[in-house]
């Protein structure tokens, strides 16, 4: 086995050893000194107060930016530029990736892209559907013949199995399609630099002015073509007529990502998203090998430039749908399946790590500051629930009489009640956004409906039981052991209703 191999595995053995080794070390310390456990666990709760303070200001900043200037009339503001910007010579090409989905799936979404408000002749749209699945030349004849004429034009390609080199994943799917595309471009003599490309889940739906608001921000940022272009993700479609628990979930999904949006030193691309597709060739594509493709391309994108990357957020969104199965059971499984995929995103901080390793003119502090930055991420998502649930009440369980009748003793509950107090504060806040971001009561939802979608955050506490730091901690032992995760697809669900 070469250096290179050993290097990379010892790099992905990192992050679950770290996340492992501080619950164990905490609870460890719990039986053998619950003095000095009990001072441990304060600091991280007095830490997590703070943290939780900080990122809900952040959660308000970014839903007041996004409410303010998600409804501008973008497409207005684009044809106000000046000529120098030619906003009319830009062309966006949009991707769908698809494996199982049917035609009722792509047509919400597509549907969406024909009611936006931008020029439709500037609109490319792929559907990449996998050879494999026996259905999907029908799916795409449907679609072809429903949607005809509606944009510049739309073409559905099949990816081939068994390409060595590549295993089943979306960003191998996406590289296909990605690469009819530019065959395409190539004869209609239209120049790399004035497309911009979007990715999207094939329940994506676009807000009606999205694309409109995605060229005045490629237009007018600096170095646009080093920059991705990150809406927030919401998943209205079929909100009303999910479950609790998952709408709960992908609700907390949402506000996460528009908290991420204000952190831009931290910011990477997630789902849905945009790019330059002049960057895109530059960086060979998706890597057609590895699961977590939303965000490994930025990462590609980031070594490629030596640094000089970043993600723009757009105040703008888009909507998907929330993910669950029938019974409250396989709706648990699903929702854990889906966030142990995102979790092993952990992938990346090998593939991250050996690619600085190999671009030495990236700044050290830089490099050192991203390193940290993903890690850090991804260990406080395996161990904060886990710390917080099992580990806290353990030194007080366990300390005996003697510690029981220690001040520290009884300051520990009090410092846990304390973050649980901000929890609910916290809880509260997200309940009124929450509220703020429905899009209208379907006429076949009664508004009871409403009642429910309040009292049900009571489950906040099973939800982070269940989903805090499992999804994340399942991931990163994986990878410490070498097993390679598959890539599983969400099902989908009937949409009764599609929100933008």
């Amino acid at each position: 086995m070469s250096s290179l191999v050993y290097n990379r595995r010892f790099l992905e053995i990192i992050p679950g050893a770290v996340s492992w080794g501080i619950i164990i070390f905490l609870a460890g310390m719990s039986f053998m000194n619950p003095k000095a456990c009990a001072v441990l666990i304060i600091i991280f709760d007095f830490y997590w107060i703070v943290r939780t303070v900080y990122l809900t200001t952040l959660l308000l900043i970014a839903h007041h930016k996004l409410h303010v200037q998600r409804n501008m009339d973008w497409l207005e503001r684009c044809r106000n530029l000046s000529a120098q910007y030619r906003w009319q010579s830009l062309y966006h090409l949009v991707i769908f990736p698809v494996y199982k989905e049917d035609a009722e799936v792509l047509r919400f979404s597509l549907a969406a892209i024909r009611e936006s408000q931008y020029p439709k002749e500037k609109i490319i749209v792929v559907l990449g559907f996998e050879q494999r699945n026996h259905f999907a030349s029908f799916t795409a004849k449907i679609l072809e013949e429903e949607f005809k004429g509606d944009f510049l034009i739309l073409f559905s390609v099949f990816h081939p199995q068994d390409i060595p080199g590549e295993t089943q994943t979306k960003g191998a799917n996406a590289t296909w399609a990605a690469k009819q595309a530019k065959d395409f471009l190539d004869q209609k003599h239209i120049k790399y630099e004035d497309v911009v490309l979007s990715c999207f889940d094939a329940d994506t739906c676009v807000h009606n002015q999205y694309f409109a608001c995605l060229s005045h921000y490629f237009l007018t940022v600096p170095f646009p073509h080093q920059a991705s272009y990150q809406p927030v993700p919401v998943y209205n479609n079929n909100i009303w007529h999910a479950p609790s628990f998952a709408r709960i979930v992908e609700i907390s999904s949402s506000f996460t990502q528009m908290i991420e949006s204000m952190r831009l030193e931290k910011f990477v691309t997630f789902s849905s998203h945009s790019m330059s597709f002049k960057a895109l060739v530059d960086i060979n594509y998706w890597p057609v090998d590895m699961i977590s493709d939303d965000s490994v391309v930025y990462w590609k994108a980031f070594l490629f430039y030596k640094g000089q990357y970043r993600v723009v957020p757009l105040p703008t969104t888009v909507s998907m749908d929330v993910a669950y199965s029938k019974g409250l059971f396989r709706t648990i499984v699903t929702q854990y399946k889906q966030k142990r995929r995102w979790a092993w995103g952990v992938e990346n901080f090998p593939f991250l790590v050996m690619g600085f390793k190999d671009n030495p003119g990236i700044p050290f502090l830089i490099r050192l500051r991203r390193t940290y930055n993903l890690l850090e991420s991804h260990v406080t998502w395996a161990v904060w629930a886990v710390i917080i649930t099992f580990i806290s009440p353990l030194p007080v369980i366990v300390g005996g009489v003697l510690f029981q009748q220690m001040p520290l003793s009884q300051n520990l509950p009090q410092v846990t009640g304390l973050l649980l107090r901000f929890t609910l504060v916290t809880s509260l806040i997200w309940v009124i956004l929450s509220r703020l971001t429905l899009p209208a009561r379907p006429r076949d939802v009664s508004w009871m409906k409403n009642i429910v979608m309040f009292l049900e955050w009571a489950i906040v506490p099973f939800v982070i039981l269940i989903l805090g730091s499992t999804p994340a901690l399942d991931a990163q032992t994986c990878l410490l052991s070498g097993r390679r995760m598959k890539f599983v697809t969400t099902p989908k669900i009937k949409r009764p209703n599609a929100g933008k």
